[in-house]
Protein backbone atom coordinates (compact mmCIF):
# COMPACT_ATOMS: atom_id res chain seq x y z
CA UNK A 1 0.00 0.00 0.00
CA UNK A 2 1.51 3.39 -0.99
CA UNK A 3 2.49 5.75 1.77
CA UNK A 4 1.57 9.41 1.61
CA UNK A 5 3.94 12.22 2.47
CA UNK A 6 3.24 14.19 5.58
CA UNK A 7 3.19 17.93 5.04
CA UNK A 8 4.41 19.93 7.99
CA UNK A 9 3.57 23.56 8.63
CA UNK A 10 6.21 26.27 8.57
CA UNK A 11 5.72 26.81 12.29
CA UNK A 12 6.44 23.14 13.02
CA UNK A 13 9.55 23.20 10.81
CA UNK A 14 10.81 26.34 12.55
CA UNK A 15 10.18 24.82 15.97
CA UNK A 16 12.12 21.66 15.10
CA UNK A 17 14.96 23.59 13.42
CA UNK A 18 15.32 25.92 16.41
CA UNK A 19 15.36 22.95 18.77
CA UNK A 20 18.12 21.37 16.69
CA UNK A 21 20.02 24.64 16.55
CA UNK A 22 19.88 25.06 20.33
CA UNK A 23 21.88 21.88 20.81
CA UNK A 24 20.12 20.91 24.03
CA UNK A 25 19.17 17.54 22.55
CA UNK A 26 20.82 15.28 20.00
CA UNK A 27 19.36 14.71 16.56
CA UNK A 28 18.33 11.22 17.60
CA UNK A 29 16.44 12.56 20.60
CA UNK A 30 14.71 15.21 18.50
CA UNK A 31 13.86 12.63 15.84
CA UNK A 32 12.12 10.39 18.34
CA UNK A 33 10.38 13.34 20.03
CA UNK A 34 9.00 14.82 16.77
CA UNK A 35 8.63 11.51 14.90
CA UNK A 36 10.96 12.61 12.08
CA UNK A 37 14.08 11.28 10.43
CA UNK A 38 17.31 12.90 11.67
CA UNK A 39 18.25 13.82 8.10
CA UNK A 40 15.03 15.82 7.73
CA UNK A 41 15.76 17.72 10.93
CA UNK A 42 19.27 18.46 9.72
CA UNK A 43 17.91 19.77 6.37
CA UNK A 44 15.48 22.11 8.13
CA UNK A 45 18.27 23.30 10.43
CA UNK A 46 20.56 24.06 7.47
CA UNK A 47 17.70 25.83 5.66
CA UNK A 48 17.08 27.99 8.73
CA UNK A 49 20.75 28.92 8.94
CA UNK A 50 20.92 29.74 5.22
CA UNK A 51 17.77 31.87 5.16
CA UNK A 52 18.15 33.65 8.51
CA UNK A 53 19.74 36.83 7.03
CA UNK A 54 16.73 37.29 4.74
CA UNK A 55 14.43 37.66 7.73
CA UNK A 56 15.94 40.99 8.71
CA UNK A 57 16.85 42.40 5.31
CA UNK A 58 13.66 41.80 3.33
CA UNK A 59 12.09 45.24 3.78
CA UNK A 60 15.07 47.13 2.40
CA UNK A 61 15.64 44.75 -0.50
CA UNK A 62 12.01 44.90 -1.59
CA UNK A 63 12.00 48.70 -1.71
CA UNK A 64 15.18 48.81 -3.77
CA UNK A 65 13.93 46.15 -6.14
CA UNK A 66 10.52 47.79 -6.31
CA UNK A 67 11.98 51.19 -7.24
CA UNK A 68 14.20 49.75 -9.96
CA UNK A 69 11.31 47.67 -11.31
CA UNK A 70 9.07 50.74 -11.47
CA UNK A 71 11.81 52.68 -13.28
CA UNK A 72 12.22 49.84 -15.80
CA UNK A 73 8.46 49.72 -16.39
CA UNK A 74 8.31 53.49 -16.94
CA UNK A 75 11.09 53.23 -19.55
CA UNK A 76 9.21 50.41 -21.27
CA UNK A 77 5.96 52.41 -21.27
CA UNK A 78 7.75 55.37 -22.84
CA UNK A 79 9.32 53.20 -25.53
CA UNK A 80 6.01 51.53 -26.36
CA UNK A 81 4.24 54.91 -26.50
CA UNK A 82 6.80 56.24 -28.99
CA UNK A 83 6.43 53.11 -31.14
CA UNK A 84 2.63 53.31 -30.96
CA UNK A 85 2.62 57.00 -31.92
CA UNK A 86 4.94 56.31 -34.85
CA UNK A 87 2.87 53.40 -36.14
CA UNK A 88 -0.44 55.22 -35.72
CA UNK A 89 0.74 58.01 -38.06
CA UNK A 90 1.77 55.71 -40.90
CA UNK A 91 -0.50 56.04 -43.95
CA UNK A 92 -2.54 52.94 -44.74
CA UNK A 93 -2.59 51.62 -41.18
CA UNK A 94 -5.56 51.92 -38.84
CA UNK A 95 -5.34 51.78 -35.02
CA UNK A 96 -5.49 47.99 -34.96
CA UNK A 97 -2.40 47.79 -37.17
CA UNK A 98 -4.22 46.30 -40.17
CA UNK A 99 -3.88 47.75 -43.64
CA UNK A 100 -6.86 49.57 -45.04
CA UNK A 101 -8.09 48.09 -48.30
CA UNK A 102 -9.04 51.38 -50.02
Amino acid sequence: MPQHRTRHSAEFKAKVALAALSGLKTLAELASEFQLHPTQINRWKQELIANAPDLFGKGKKKEVNHDSEVADLHRLIGKLKVENDFLSHLPGLNLAGRRNNK
